[in-house]
């Protein structure tokens, strides 16, 4: 997938909304203040986002993707373009993602979101 294609792929989730933030990251994220993805890392079209915690150290270990500098602790990867996944897989990732943090918002704000 080219940058655009993940962007336009975030932005088609349930309530996914984009923001600028800190010097020119784009951040996708739910109910205002919640991140699933951030995009365009350090200038070099780079990709972050939230798995699954019991899968995170095996994502870690896979060729060019690594854990996300701050976000690491919450189980954050984040990869260089090009992504080192097949586009059928960076979807499924970036819509678990979106699902992982839909889970955590209060419930009046779940409806509607879930997949």
């Amino acid at each position: 997938m080219t940058p655009e294609q993940v962007a336009t792929f975030c932005l088609s989730l349930p309530g996914a909304r984009e923001d600028i933030k800190w010097g020119g990251v784009r951040v996708f994220s739910l109910a205002e203040s919640k991140m699933f993805a951030l995009f365009n890392l350090s200038g070099r079209d780079g990709l972050a986002f939230k798995v699954d915690h019991d899968l995170f150290l095996s994502f870690c270990d896979r060729p060019g993707i690594r854990p996300a500098p701050y976000l690491a602790r919450a189980r954050w990867v984040s990869m260089s373009a090009p992504y080192p996944l097949s586009d059928s897989e960076l979807r499924e990732l970036l819509t678990r993602s979106h699902q992982l943090v839909v889970t955590k918002l209060p419930k009046r704000l779940k409806l509607g979101l879930l997949l």
